[in-house]
């Protein structure tokens, strides 16, 4: 690990860093698949050799995180995503024979994918296991080596993901980089062979232009306000058993969280109430101190969410609390119940901000085209849930929308299919990684082509004649 902490050496020490990387991969080569399910096989066992290690640090960083969440959404997906790539990287790194055009009958094309080289990684406080280490297992499976830089919000977190690092691979194939966002700066800056950038929109635009100086790749995976669209007379206590799961999650601290809900007017207070009877069951104790529920990550981020819904409760929304303490900071500090927001407008911060909290505001719509151009009207989200059973209209907002990916009837799903894509699209992000587009994204596509012994362009070489011609008028047919 390498802990930058003089303004004066950290730019140079960050190089240096990246030149060991590169000159290690340069001088052996891109590593052979039993090579790569090995070092993806030690860093399973690794993981869940420190499991209680990564409880305990996120506890401490978070203030309240409950250790079920961190087993069931952080490491079985990461476990998993391990697995899955372990299982496929061997077919998926064969080489992939092309088509050859008529006229060079006797050749042969095929691509091959190569590791890029060094791949940079920036993650998130937010599930910071995981979202630090299945881009490395993902950079180790296409064959590369990697850099991460945790998030500085999280240092308890950090100091295990670099005992976790250490414990597996030598320094010239995996480095953690810890710093605040001075040195993620730094980071981002780095001629690095591709980069991923989990976080928040704002940053990833820094991310992005940073990169942009050295015509690095990037992945960005990004945020935005995630929608919720329930179909006319769906059952109300199907939707809010689901979205309160996918809201309460780390306390709706997950980049597709639900971020709002699109409910028929009609519908809308027999959801409220589904959602206080669906709470009410699941953390009949409160939320303080509750194992199952997490606290906000910072006083910071705190303020903030009480910030948005004072702003709402000021410009006229309804706020209705989902649990038996009052919304605010408890004895400990930062557990905050969660509340609905009804009689919210456009025009409200909650619906100008990404909440990343359990804040939930509920919209109405009289016609499911109001929805859509709801939806329609604002950024593209990392995320879109619909809840229904009627193929057609459910046809009609996936045809007319465009989301990073979807989860029908259920929330947050999606992120745990190995294999589908995972990524956002314009605000929401650039590219995608997990499973197979994962590695695709973090290898190199070389076409190669042989030439035969024979061939038709032996035909069109000088010296040129009417035979040339003819071929020539040919093949511009």
């Amino acid at each position: 690990m390498a802990v930058i902490s003089s303004l004066e050496t950290r730019q140079a020490e960050l190089s240096r860093m990246l030149e060991h990387q590169r000159h290690a991969f340069l001088r052996d080569g891109p590593p052979g698949a039993r090579q790569r399910r090995d070092d993806l096989r030690r860093l399973k066992a690794e993981i869940l050799r420190r499991r209680p290690d990564i409880a305990r640090a996120l506890n401490a960083d978070f203030g309240q995180r409950s250790a079920r969440e961190t087993a069931i959404v952080e490491l079985v997906p990461l476990v998993q995503a391990i697995n899955y790539l372990s299982r496929h990287l061997r077919g998926w790194m064969k080489p992939e024979r092309r088509r050859v055009s008529p006229y060079f009958l006797f050749g042969r094309a095929w691509v091959m994918r190569q590791p890029v080289g060094v791949v940079g990684i920036v993650a998130p406080w937010n599930y910071p296991v995981s979202l630090a280490l299945v881009p490395l297992a993902t950079a180790i499976a296409a064959g590369n080596r990697a850099m991460i830089k945790p998030s500085e919000l999280t240092p308890a977190t950090s100091a295990v993901i670099r005992k976790i690092v250490e414990a597996v691979f030598p320094a010239d194939q995996v480095a953690v980089v810890t710093g605040d966002a001075d040195v993620g700066a730094l980071f981002s800056a780095l001629p690095f062979d591709h980069l991923l950038f989990t976080g928040s929109t704002a940053v990833g635009r820094k991310v992005a232009v940073a990169a942009g100086q050295n015509l690095t790749p990037v992945t960005l995976e990004l945020g935005g306000k995630s929608p919720v669209v329930i179909e006319p007379g769906f059952s109300p206590l199907r939707a809010a058993e689901q979205i309160v799961f996918g809201k309460l999650t780390n306390a709706g601290q997950t980049c597709i969280a639900p971020d709002y809900v699109l409910v028929h007017e009609d519908d809308r207070d027999a959801f409220a109430d589904a959602c206080g009877r669906v709470v009410a069951k699941r953390y009949p104790g409160g939320f303080s101190g509750s194992a199952d529920y997490t606290a906000v990550v910072n006083a910071h981020h705190h303020d903030r969410l009480a910030r948005l819904v004072r702003d709402a409760d000021e410009r006229g929304a309804r706020i209705v609390p989902l649990g038996r303490e009052p919304s605010g900071r408890d004895e400990g500090g930062r557990v905050m119940t969660p509340v609905l927001l009804l009689d919210v407008t456009p025009q409200m911060a909650v619906m100008q901000e990404e909440i990343f909290g359990p804040v939930l505001p509920v919209l109405t719509y009289r016609t499911l085209d109001e929805a859509i151009a709801f939806i329609n009207d604002r950024p593209r989200p990392l995320a879109l849930y619909y809840f229904g059973t009627q193929p057609a209209l459910q046809e009609r907002v996936l045809a007319r929308t465009i989301s990073g990916d979807v989860t029908i009837n259920g929330t947050l799903l999606h992120y745990a299919q190995d294999d589908l894509p995972f990524g956002g699209v314009g605000a929401s992000g650039m590219g995608a990684y997990h499973g197979r587009e994962g590695f695709m994204a973090l290898t190199h596509p070389r076409g190669i082509y042989r030439r035969g012994r024979w061939n038709a362009t032996a035909l069109l070489q000088p010296p040129s004649g009417r035979l040339t011609d003819m071929i020539t008028s040919f093949l511009l047919r």
